[in-house]
């Protein structure tokens, strides 16, 4: 049954947090149902060891006395014979449907200047196609190719569920079985001020956040993720996040490497450009698999060390992209209650005590989240962590313009494309600093591989002399409708 006025009152009280209920009197019955129904879900007992050890008191910082490289399994190369029985081992497992697909994609597009779930923007250069659309096509390739059902579960937030939902069925799932997509949401967390005490977005809600991509673990348990995978025979679910357009969301080799070391949680690195780039670093720390996130580098200085010749020493950094064992989600989630938080320091709307809305000039309140990463720490055995290149695997989107952003993506995708149009005859002009002069999109269910691109283009030859768009069945279009 539902709280009552009573229980919440209750409850906050003894939490010291029954001010959120000062303007009750003022709310209708639905107001009211809505927030004894927001209060219910929250986690007192969590948010209260939160605010006594984040917020009340300062929790001392971790330090380690070794900080060591993780050892990573060298790019792949075709020919490598370890890789080629990865390969062939990740081709199996996809062909016996031994792979589930798990997206974050709670982010809205407002940073790229977009209204809308940040799934939805439209990133095709050329055909204006949306993020969602393009890993749709991948998915649709992957399944003609290994004759296989991708189960695609996605995680989307209290901001966007009801937009991305109504964008996938407004253009028919992109072709996908509507019953092999899952939508789930992750709990949200009360956001709380510099002197502990929960915040309210309006005078009948709690100004809330997501808990965080780590908050993945206990929504798959909590939504059915973990038992819909098992039923249709799923081991591991391949994680990716909805702004990297480049991801491969299910690739082979990396599914391989983790079947054949009976891996629990692996993970894709790129080496870092810098080594203040803005990713987080995958490491040994005393012996514990862990990734320090780029706003923490100044605490580990070793970090930021390089060798005699110059060359990082912690170079691994994090393009978010793993893969999770169900048993391992499972294990994971019942030691939650050990799972680290991280506390952000940020600029809160809030509602005052006159029931005015103040936006801070400053911050003003803490937010708490989990990060996916953190559960490598609780891994078993000798981790799985594969090199790749940032060529056509990662292109994060996190603004319109500048470091890792659309335009940047563009030209990176541009870049990677160009060498396979060139690979078929048909080379592709550049500009003075010797980039793609026209803009180039190559549909992923057409092909994902440049291997595969050359079989089916094969005497064929593209004119590059302008913008090129080349659709899911190889034809040549110029402004095809957004998706």
């Amino acid at each position: 049954m539902a709280w009552t006025h009573e229980q919440a009152q209750a409850v906050l009280a003894e939490q010291g947090q029954e001010h959120v209920l000062r303007f009750w009197s003022s709310l209708n019955s639905e107001e009211r149902a809505v927030f004894l129904e927001e209060l219910e879900q929250v986690d007192f007992r969590l948010v209260g060891r939160l605010i006594r050890e984040w917020v009340l008191s300062e929790p001392p910082e971790e330090r380690f006395s070794r900080i060591e490289p993780i050892p990573l399994i060298p790019k792949v190369a075709g020919d490598r014979p370890d890789a080629v029985e990865a390969r062939e081992a990740g081709e199996e497992a996809l062909r016996q449907g031994w792979v589930g697909l798990f997206l974050v994609a709670g982010g809205q597009g407002t940073r790229l200047g977009f209204e809308g779930p940040k799934g939805a923007y439209p990133i095709g250069p050329v055909s204006k196609k949306s993020l969602f659309a393009f890993h749709a096509e991948k998915i649709r390739n992957l399944q003609r190719r290994y004759g296989c059902v991708l189960p695609w579960y996605i995680m989307v937030s209290d901001a966007n569920a009801d937009a991305t939902r109504a964008f996938f069925r407004s253009h028919g799932h992109f072709g996908l079985n509507p019953a092999d997509i899952f939508f789930l949401k992750q709990r949200m967390m009360p956001c709380i001020d510099e002197k502990g005490r929960f915040m309210l977005a309006e005078r009948g809600r709690l100004a809330m956040n997501p808990n965080g991509h780590g908050g993945c673990l206990p929504a798959m348990i909590e939504n059915g993720v973990i038992a819909d995978a098992r039923r249709r025979g799923i081991r591991a679910l391949s994680y990716f996040q909805v702004d990297n357009w480049a991801v491969k969301v299910a690739d082979p080799y990396f599914i391989g490497y983790h079947f054949l070391r009976n891996a629990e949680m692996s993970s894709k690195n790129h080496w870092k450009n810098h080594v203040r780039e803005a990713v987080g670093v995958h490491c040994r720390c005393d012996g514990e698999y862990r990734v320090i996130e780029y706003t923490e580098l100044d605490r580990y200085p070793q970090l930021l060390e390089v060798d005699a010749n110059g060359r990082m020493i912690h170079g691994a950094g994090n393009p978010a992209i793993h893969i999770l064992s169900l048993d391992f989600v499972e294990r994971v989630v019942r030691l939650y209650d050990s799972f680290p938080w991280h506390r952000a320091h940020k600029k809160i709307p809030y509602i005052d005590e006159c029931g005015e809305r103040v936006n801070p000039p400053k911050p003003n309140g803490y937010k708490f989240e989990t990060f996916v990463f953190d559960a490598l720490r609780f891994i078993r055995h000798e981790p799985v962590a594969l090199e790749i290149a940032r060529a056509g695997e990662y292109t994060p989107i996190k603004q319109f313009e500048g470091d890792n952003s659309v335009t940047s993506a563009w030209l990176r995708m541009a870049e990677y494309w160009a060498e396979w149009l060139d690979a078929a005859g048909s080379p592709v002009p550049r500009d003075d600093q010797g980039r793609p002069a026209v803009r180039i999109e190559i549909s992923p269910e057409f092909a994902l591989t440049q291997e595969e691109f050359l079989a089916r283009a094969a005497g064929r030859v593209f004119p590059t002399d302008r913008d090129l768009y080349i659709d899911p069945e190889g034809n040549l279009l110029s402004a095809p409708a957004a998706q």
